[in-house]
């Protein structure tokens, strides 16, 4: 009999102590027999892959629109990057890379079509129904809006996939917990912690480059930032612009995941973090140093001010509130107008709460698509 796994859970024994081991795993809601040759975390990592929601990813967007131009982040290119971030800071620290993996690929599986624009507006629909907010809303897809399987609901998933999904923490995100199943007082794991930093360096990296390839910042704005332009300034004055800013966005990740790696350690060391529950009881550990996250600050600020708040991206994003709102009015409505595995489930959830699943899940191409079909008369169905 092949016992890959065995072996696997055997070699986890040399991680840290307060890494998650797959062996000490809280396990899944629905109880279902061990895979054979993969631990639970490689087990949960293969079904947000194969997940209806995860290939969504591909056409959501963040700051441009789907159809703005190819070269762009989506969300699935953005978690691809968060992946690899996470993954070796992971190794380094001596974690749990699969745990770290898995909570990577899914931590923006609850995201609306539209970005931030489109979370915002569908809190502001649903504020008289409990609002609406990414991380919770990426839970529902796991534990309920997912069918793959004929024994459960969703992907029935490991808790503490799970916990990191609901507890990701960035600038953009915070946990709101509710119920008792997941301890709001208490730290996630240090994996789930990796995954929040390294989100974070992912999307300063790429909207920096996203930003200067489409014009709507510019080298000459950028440097006033200390941090790129100690950067850029260290790169080979030989080469072309975009050679330039290619090696300085390199070099960016790597000062950055340097810098976790380096204060993450000392933190762990000053706390005497010894076993997991040393991590659960304790602040983050998982964090920039005191002058990185000064100079992340100012870079951020920038970020916000001059690409954030570009007027072509506010315009577009005042476009889509318009197309959530719409779409979110016209089926509120009347139903009828869900497919049927969304109109079953109305009874059960309130129609508020199941048309903004639907919402929701919509892609960017998606959702324009179907504002056309429902408002302009000669569109087909």
């Amino acid at each position: 009999m092949n016992r890959m796994r065995e072996r696997i859970e055997e070699e986890e024994k040399n991680l840290s102590p307060y890494a998650v081991k797959s062996k000490d795993s809280k396990g899944r809601k629905y109880e279902e027999p061990p895979p054979v040759y993969r631990t639970p975390f490689m087990r949960d990592r293969d079904r947000i892959i194969h997940s209806t929601a995860f290939r969504r990813l591909e056409y959501k967007t963040q700051v441009f629109i789907n159809h703005e131009g190819d070269y762009y982040r989506t969300r699935l290119t953005h978690a691809l990057e968060v992946q690899q971030i996470a993954r070796t800071i992971a190794k380094v620290l001596n974690l749990n890379e699969t745990l770290a993996e898995a909570i990577s690929l899914a931590h923006d599986i609850g995201h609306t079509p539209f970005g931030h624009a489109g979370e915002g507006e569908l809190n502001k629909l649903m504020q008289d129904f409990s609002g609406f907010e990414h991380n919770k809303q990426g839970l529902r897809v796991v534990d309920i809006l997912e069918h793959k399987y004929s024994g459960f609901r969703g992907l029935n998933l490991c808790y503490e996939t799970r916990e990191g999904i609901i507890k990701h923490e960035s600038e953009y995100d915070s946990a709101q917990i509710t119920g008792d199943e997941f301890d709001a007082n208490k730290s996630p794991s240090m994996e789930a912690q990796v995954v929040n930093v390294a989100d974070e360096i992912a999307y300063n990296a790429h909207d920096l480059d996203d930003g200067l390839k489409s014009g709507y910042i510019h080298l000459h704005q950028l440097e006033g930032i200390e941090l790129w332009r100690s950067i850029f300034g260290g790169t080979d004055v030989s080469l072309s612009n975009q050679y330039r800013i290619y090696a300085a966005i390199r070099e960016f990740i790597r000062l950055e995941v340097s810098d976790i790696i380096e204060n993450s350690k000392k933190l762990i060391k000053e706390n005497d973090i010894k076993s997991l529950e040393d991590v659960y009881s304790n602040m983050p550990l998982i964090q920039f140093s005191s002058r990185m996250k000064e100079l992340n600050r100012e870079l951020k600020d920038f970020l916000r001010e001059n690409l954030y708040q570009h007027y072509k991206v506010v315009k577009m994003q005042e476009k889509s509130s318009r197309f959530i709102r719409a779409l979110f009015t016209i089926y509120l409505k009347d139903t009828n107008q869900l497919p049927p595995q969304f109109k079953r489930m109305v009874e059960e959830f309130g129609k508020e709460r199941v048309v903004c699943d639907y919402i929701a899940g919509m892609t960017d191409r998606f959702a324009q698509d179907e504002y056309e079909r429902l408002f302009l008369p000669f569109s087909r169905m």
